[in-house]
């Protein structure tokens, strides 16, 4: 069984991009995704329109990742058109290409780091620092990680995380922060003064929402899930914090399709330019992938996932709040 780099080495194979097929699933995607949205404002049923909105939520999750591979330089490496569809779909799902790749090529970086890794992923603290904190600076922590910011990514994450903090704390870096939120309002604005409240709701708040919901989840859930460890920066290696800290959640086919793959994470995080695409091929021909720590969506794994708060060296394992003699 290979590790180390011989591990890392062993998926290179996989991280060859075939071009047809990268524009293929890009394209593919982004016309699902427009006909969804085509009958959401054109259908005479409400029900058949609520469906439509709820799918093209669940398309905008995979064309999501497809943008996140883009960033990666794992799919479609300095085409123009690529960059320019990425870059209006960023500005749509206020995600901009800025902040987006700034901070998650530091999570890449620092993934399970108990310092430094806050940065483009979910705090974390251990036992011993969560009980330092002042009363207000426990509320926040927990309210990061709470089921409610996750459920309301849209506003929490999305809005102020990624478009108003980045612009505030970086200006001329993150300039397009503003551009991304005049171009998601201006458009949200055209669809309801054409379309009506509701309508456009359906039609383009609804699916954006769930979106990020779903994606807020999953990018929690795969980093913090039973199982998972965290080391500080002497024990900290990066082989570790991909097959360690990183987590293979099982889901059906159309899951899997439906995310394009990132379930596969503990895979993406061993080697990121792997195309999503592929990932499943390296899991089946390599074995040492197959050993993957695992969650899943259903329920009470989801809540099992929600109950994780802090870092106990001790135990090595997450704990929740309770029993921290905290009130």
């Amino acid at each position: 069984m290979r590790e180390g780099k011989a591990l890392i080495l062993a998926t290179k194979p996989f991280a060859k991009e075939f071009r047809a097929k990268s524009w293929i699933y890009t394209i593919s995607t982004l016309i699902i995704g427009v006909v969804l949205h085509l009958i959401v404002f054109n259908a005479d049923s409400l029900l058949l329109q609520l469906a439509a909105g709820v799918v093209a939520g669940l398309v905008l999750v995979r064309f999501f990742v497809i943008y996140h591979d883009f960033e990666h330089h794992s799919i479609l490496r300095r085409s123009r058109l690529a960059a320019m569809i990425f870059t209006v779909y960023g500005w749509y799902m206020i995600i901009p290409r800025s902040i987006w790749k700034r901070s998650h090529d530091h999570h890449h970086d620092h993934n399970s780091k108990l310092f430094g890794s806050s940065i483009g992923s979910f705090p974390i603290v251990t036992k011993k620092k969560f009980l330092s904190l002042s009363p207000t600076q426990r509320k926040v922590y927990l309210f990061i990680r709470h089921p409610f910011s996750i459920l309301f990514a849209y506003f929490f994450a999305f809005v102020y995380g990624t478009c108003i903090r980045s612009f505030v704390s970086s200006p001329k870096r993150h300039w397009d922060s503003v551009i991304a939120l005049v171009f998601h309002y201006t458009l949200g604005g055209i669809l309801i003064y054409t379309f009506g409240w509701w309508l456009a709701f359906i039609g383009f708040f609804l699916p954006i929402m769930l979106a990020h919901t779903l994606g807020s989840y999953l990018f929690y859930a795969q980093h913090n899930f039973p199982g998972v460890t965290f080391e500080d920066r002497e024990g900290w290696t990066y082989i570790n914090a991909a097959l360690n800290s990183s987590s293979y959640m099982r889901m059906s086919r159309i899951m899997h399709w439906f995310t394009a793959n990132i379930g596969y994470h503990h895979i993406h995080h061993l080697n990121s330019r792997i195309p999503f695409y592929r990932l499943p091929e390296a899991y089946d021909k390599m074995p040492e992938l197959q050993k993957a720590k695992e969650t899943s969506l259903h329920p009470l794994e989801i809540v099992r996932c929600f109950r994780l708060k802090v870092w106990d060296p001790e135990t090595r394992q997450m704990v929740g709040v309770r029993g921290l003699g905290t009130r």
